[in-house]
């Protein structure tokens, strides 16, 4: 958690722009107007992703300003029992249903869940069923049963979604969540936003450009930071401004699915889609036939060294932030950043070879890189306001 900086944020401009500019043609609401609708990055799409990106990120951030009527709202169990069947009695519910969450993570998500252990019981269970929702709407269209999946079925999946942000969850993984935005300032935005990735995944398997390559990026990874901040929550020392701690939430899912797509090459070729902007392909004198083929030559060594460069600028920039969440809430983040840019490294060992070879983090890497994040994470924020 697919899926914590910047530079000050509070100028007209997003300031992630990092690598390459977006090229040709992949909130605070008085800031937005009146284009919030049921998928706000979508709208408006004359202006760049970064553009619309930086709206959600400053009205996620906003939200922390403004009360909270509806904290602390009861669930209504009824479907839930209903679904489930037979249950424990109703004082149990919640732990039982953030329990499950705590399986779901420890089982697919070990190190992740390892790191949550440092957190407050409260952030922790919080933490897993988020991480759950978005496990479950992932494999809505990258798991078993993925070719039976329809637009209808996503709009039915976010139809439910909305329920359980208004206290009415289907089952217990659910009703984890919906406790978990009824007591954090959590936006139901970012998580309508990561539907909209899997929409796209359904129509779409290539990107013109970087600029159609980071919208998809913030859709499936980049809404994880936005959910997760109010949950890690920010350090009380922290003289960092809200804003720029949502960007580098924002960067970290940026990088971790930018990885993911540079390790996957060879996978998604295999299913016929090509993450990568086919404008630069075409300027590193490539093409899909060339991906397809899977062969490792100069162009494309040197092409891959460009998308690995711009991974890595969006991990620096997620790194400055990292120290601004609650100390209890750094460590899990600190090694998810470690681990998946040690996977850029796997792929320069293997000599860019993302076409027949998997890179990985080997296990021992793993538990070396741990207390290493363990001691990043019992790093104090900075004294001086730098963003």
């Amino acid at each position: 958690m697919s899926g914590v900086n910047a530079n000050a944020l509070l100028s007209p401009k997003p300031r992630i722009r990092i690598g390459c500019k977006p090229i040709g043609c992949k909130r605070l609401s008085r800031f937005c107007g009146g284009v919030w609708g049921s998928s706000a990055v979508v709208a408006n799409p004359s202006r760049s992703a970064e553009e619309r990106v930086y709206e959600v990120v400053l009205k996620q951030a906003a939200l922390v300003r403004e009360p909270r009527k509806d904290r602390e709202r009861g669930l209504d169990w009824e479907k839930t029992i209903e679904n489930e069947g037979s249950i424990s009695d109703d004082g149990n519910l919640l732990n039982e249903a953030y329990a499950r969450c705590g399986e779901v993570c420890a089982e697919y998500a070990k190190t992740f869940y390892l790191g949550t252990q440092l957190m407050t019981p409260e952030r922790r269970r919080a933490v897993w069923a988020i991480y759950v929702w978005c496990r479950r709407t992932d494999e809505l269209v990258d798991g078993p049963n993925a070719s039976h999946i329809t637009p209808k079925a996503l709009a039915r999946w976010e139809t439910r979604l909305t329920d359980l942000f208004e206290g009415r969850p289907y089952d217990m993984f659910d009703a984890a969540l919906s406790d978990t935005v009824s007591k954090y300032f959590v936006d139901i935005q970012p998580f309508k936003d990561m539907i909209e990735g899997m929409r796209v995944d359904l129509r779409k398997s290539r990107y013109e450009n970087f600029d159609e390559l980071y919208l998809y990026c913030y859709y499936v990874a980049g809404t994880v930071g936005l959910m997760s901040v109010p949950v890690m929550g920010l350090a009380p020392e922290s003289k960092a401004s809200v804003e720029s701690v949502y960007n580098a939430a924002l960067a970290l899912g940026l990088a971790n699915q930018l990885t993911n797509i540079l390790r996957d090459v060879g996978e998604d070729a295999r299913r016929g889609r090509v993450y990568l902007p086919q404008d630069e392909l075409a300027q590193a004198g490539l093409c899909d036939d060339d991906i397809f083929e899977g062969k490792v030559t100069e162009k494309w060594r040197s092409f891959m060294k460009g998308q690995i460069k711009r991974a890595r600028r969006f991990f620096d920039e997620a790194e400055k932030g990292i120290a601004e969440l609650s100390a209890a809430s750094r460590w899990p983040v600190w090694a998810s950043l470690m681990l998946y840019k040690q996977i850029l490294d796997s792929i320069e060992a293997n000599d860019y070879d993302n076409f027949t070879k998997r890179a990985y983090v080997s296990k021992a890497k793993k538990l070396l890189s741990l207390p290493i994040a363990f001691g990043r994470a019992m790093m104090s924020p900075s004294n001086s306001k730098i963003w």
